[in-house]
């Protein structure tokens, strides 16, 4: 299993990217996906993925701002990321924990993506 990660760049304050990743393999079983980010310095923290129970979570400085969206079909997810500030300035990273065949379920990892706010 892989997950491809794609999107980001240079925006300035105010302005909006989208993210997607998807994951690729033999995928049996999808429990969690969703973004992480991590500045310099600051330890890394989830963005926004949606939970086994259904819910989705966002983490307190995105809500407002950024939707998270899924396709299923896919085994893929989006971050829409609007409003941007920089603070958000980051490299964001794609998470899933997925059941693959012959692979109880396991973490993975996107190749992370940069997004840089700056006027």
């Amino acid at each position: 299993v892989q997950l491809q990660a794609s999107g980001g760049g240079l925006v300035q304050p105010g302005g909006s990217l989208r993210l997607s990743c998807a994951a690729s393999g033999s995928v049996v079983g999808v429990y969690t996906m969703g973004w992480y980010r991590q500045a310099p310095g600051n330890l890394r923290e989830r963005v926004a993925a949606f939970l086994n129970d259904g819910s989705t979570y966002y983490a307190d400085s995105v809500k407002g701002r950024f939707t998270f969206s899924r396709d299923n079909a896919k085994n893929a997810v989006y971050l829409q990321m609007n409003n941007l500030k920089p603070e958000d300035t980051a490299v964001y990273l794609c998470h899933a924990v997925i059941a693959s065949m012959g692979r109880d379920w396991s973490d993975y990892w996107g190749q992370g993506t940069q997004v840089t706010v700056s006027s």
